[in-house]
């Protein structure tokens, strides 16, 4: 016997979803942007859902409190910088010794239009500092590094001796902690740093001759 279709969502539910979304969009949106500026400590569920245009308690429609709010706000603040990243990264264009010596350079740039993101790498909110390490984000940055290299492999642009994912996550670590030293002392610490870390990546991952 044929089986009966699944029933389709009406109209009205489709859209009360997409209008959800909406809200729960615009309430991220106000939290990046007041955390970013105010800080945590600063910041109140009320002031945000005042700059979304929200009722006081609609953000714990979406968040179950304060931290939840914070956190889902850092996470796609941080995401915003790293897509760049990955942009970057993924097309596939850049000679591999390119990526690597650039990489930081984008992502620098991406952080000054991330207020929040800037805000955590400047050590501004010490609480949870280490919360950067657990970025979602992060993690897909770790994974196509570690692509990019196994591809480099295949094609004898890099060692073949090297573990491509022990690797990527060290040179995610260390690019990690020059962005930090970058937010903290001032773009010149990139220029100064960057061209010698990708040195060292040049020494670790080259082919030797």
């Amino acid at each position: 016997m044929p089986q009966p279709s699944p029933a389709q969502p009406s109209a009205a539910k489709v859209a009360k979803v997409a209008k959800g979304e909406q809200t729960r969009r615009g309430v991220l949106d106000a939290a990046i942007d007041r955390f970013g500026r105010d800080g945590y400590r600063a910041t109140s569920v009320a002031d945000i859902a005042r700059d979304a245009r929200v009722g006081g308690t609609v953000p714990y429609a979406y968040f179950a409190d304060k931290e939840a709010l914070f956190l889902a706000a850092v996470d796609e603040d941080a995401a915003g910088v790293i897509e760049e990243g990955l942009s970057h990264l993924l097309s596939g264009e850049a000679h591999p010794r390119d990526w690597r010596r650039t990489l930081v350079f984008t992502l620098v740039d991406a952080v000054e239009r991330h207020p929040l993101a800037r805000r955590m790498l400047a050590g501004l909110e010490p609480d949870v500092t280490e919360r950067v390490l657990l970025i979602p984000a992060l993690e897909e940055l770790r994974k196509a590094c570690a692509e990019r290299l196994r591809t480099e492999q295949a094609a004898g642009a890099v060692r073949a001796d090297i573990d491509p994912v022990r690797v990527a996550n060290g040179m995610v670590a260390i690019v990690l902690s020059l962005l930090m030293s970058v937010v903290q002392l001032g773009v010149s610490a990139a220029s100064l740093y960057a061209n010698d870390v990708a040195a060292v990546f040049e020494a670790a991952l080259d082919p030797i001759d």
